[in-house]
């Protein structure tokens, strides 16, 4: 008899489950439910309080009714018996729906890319560099405010009173997983990523904490306490009351959470090294294995285990891709362009995408540098904004489209040229995510700038799919699962037949690009001008 798994990825903007047959990966179902609240980034929910610059939070409630609304549907479109459901990936009451909690915006969910800890994360980056601490160059020498501890040192700072309310900081996946289980566990991939865990060593020492604040000297035992536990480990049983409410059978096996970006990894059958696997949406992450711990710049981190059991996970990433082309569509694409897209019947990205591709590498005679979002990965930099060069009176939409395409290849291309430079094996690479499905012409110029070839995943809900297959593992194999992922990823995974193979010629101007790219990047991104930061911190004066 068949048996399934549900896979559950919570995106930016919204979450989705997916069904999937165990024997072969195939995707029986699938529904999406958008956030209600979305990003909240201008305005706290109820009270309508202005948030500051570079604020991104969300609402528990919303991941909450992604479970209520996309399980139930996923089940039911699928006509699978929920008693053949035999795992699923992916306690405490959190602080903002407290009522007399809930004006405060740090009692609420800080997203990923909540930016406004930066302050924190400088001082936690000089004072590891002072102390002579090891674990800064696990994280390439750098700490970012997208990572828990400056978010926690931030609520510290700003509203002790909510960090002395807090009885634990815990990753939303996890926070998710208690509700489903009634049992809060750690897991080792955000732990090890986003909180500083590693393996052998476990969090930064007392002493560490006691010179980065005194008020922090304990924060590991209590507020980060609890078990942490490998990715595919069950962490329990689905509760009574949740299984009620998804319509499954109480009791089902629920695997420990995961970053939605390296559940992907097994999703596209990547368990071997010298494979990167690029999860693109709304932002990248480039996740790589290797069988040795290295130290490569601007990485956000290598985490034992912290991908496939038995390999080191390396993680870098782009703090903006798909937001930087959504950006430009909601914010500065003419009137005419998008009357234009109506009339043809298509959207407005798929209008530029189409007009773009008629240029060749360099036509434009524009140059970008991808930083709309800050930079993630090499260096570490939530204060760089980004840079469009070379406008003329008769530079068009298109143009500008394609060249913002290439600033986000430029910043892929920087992130493979330091794991190569370190000897960390960068032979294939894999893509996934939304982007792949949607734009030819992107993944051609990332083949072009990278000289490489890259396959896509033919799943559309790869991170979906990859938590599936450790949900599967959860129950392991007496249940109908598997009792490794890579056992699972060998059955489950799936990529397309045609992939993007470099053109030379294409390759032979990129390269001259990238180059041009490197001077701007290294002239405003190692401080030969910091103008960025000068003028963000006149615009935080200004209000």
């Amino acid at each position: 008899m068949a048996k399934y798994a549900i896979g559950i990825d919570y995106g930016t903007e919204s979450g989705r489950a997916v069904l999937v047959d165990l024997a072969d990966g195939r995707e029986v179902a699938e529904h999406v439910t958008p956030y209600p609240h979305g990003v909240i980034s201008e305005t706290l929910p109820g009270s309508g309080q202005k948030l500051e610059h570079d604020w991104a939070l969300q609402h528990p409630l919303d991941y909450i009714e992604v479970l209520k609304r996309s399980v139930p549907q996923a089940v039911k479109l699928s006509q699978v018996d929920p008693a053949d459901i035999i795992g699923i990936d992916e306690a405490g009451q959190p602080l903002c729906l407290k009522p007399e909690l809930s004006g405060n915006p740090h009692s609420w969910i800080k997203l990923w890319k909540h930016h406004a800890a930066q302050d924190e994360a400088n001082r936690i980056n000089e004072v590891a560099e002072q102390r002579g601490e090891k674990f800064l160059a696990r994280y390439g020498g750098k700490t970012s405010s997208e990572w828990m501890l400056a978010k926690i040192w931030q609520i510290l700072n700003e509203a002790p009173d909510i960090y002395g309310q807090a009885d634990q900081f815990v990753e939303a996946t996890d926070w998710v997983v208690g509700q489903l289980t009634g049992n809060i566990v750690r897991n080792s991939c955000t732990s090890g990523y986003k909180a500083l865990w590693h393996k052998q060593d476990g969090y930064p020492d007392r002493a560490y904490f006691e010179a980065l604040d005194p008020r922090l000297a304990d924060l590991t035992e209590t507020k980060l306490r609890g078990r942490i536990a490998p990715l595919g480990t069950r962490a329990g049983g689905l509760t009574p009351e949740m299984a009620g409410l998804l319509g499954l059978a109480p009791g089902t096996a629920v695997a420990v959470g995961n970053v939605d970006a390296h559940a992907a990894v097994p999703g596209v059958g990547v368990v071997t090294p010298g494979k990167l696997v690029m999860a693109m949406g709304t932002s990248i992450c480039h996740m790589l294995l290797s069988a040795e711990e290295k130290h490569v710049e601007g990485m956000c981190g290598v985490v034992e285990d912290g991908i496939i059991p038995g390999y080191m996970g390396y993680e870098a990433g782009q703090s903006a891709v798909g937001d930087i082309f959504a950006w430009f569509v909601g914010r500065a694409v003419p009137a005419y362009v998008k009357d234009a897209a109506q009339q043809e019947g298509i959207n407005v990205h798929e209008w530029l995408e189409r007009r773009a591709a008629q240029f060749k590498p360099g036509e434009t005679g524009l140059l970008a540098l991808d930083w709309w979002n800050g930079n993630r990965s090499v260096l570490v930099d939530a204060d760089l904004t980004g840079v469009l060069l070379g406008c003329t009176l008769n530079t068009k939409p298109e143009e500008i489209y394609r060249t913002l395409l290439e600033a986000t290849a430029f910043g892929t291309r920087k992130i493979v040229d330091a794991f190569a430079a370190q000897g960390v094996a960068v032979d294939e690479l894999y893509a996934c995510g939304g982007l792949p499905q949607r734009n030819q012409l992107l993944m051609q110029i990332y083949a072009d700038v990278t000289n490489r070839e890259i396959k896509v995943a033919d799943s559309k809900q790869t991170p979906a799919l990859g938590a599936a297959m450790f949900g599967a593992v959860a129950a392991g194999s007496a249940l109908g699962g598997y009792d490794s992922i890579v056992d699972a990823a060998q059955k489950m995974a799936r990529v397309r037949e045609e992939t993007y193979k470099p053109i030379p010629a294409n390759v032979a101007v990129y390269e001259k690009l990238y180059q041009e790219y490197t001077l701007l990047h290294d002239y405003f991104g190692r401080g030969g001008n910091d103008v960025m930061k000068r003028l963000k911190t006149m615009k935080d004066a200004a209000h």
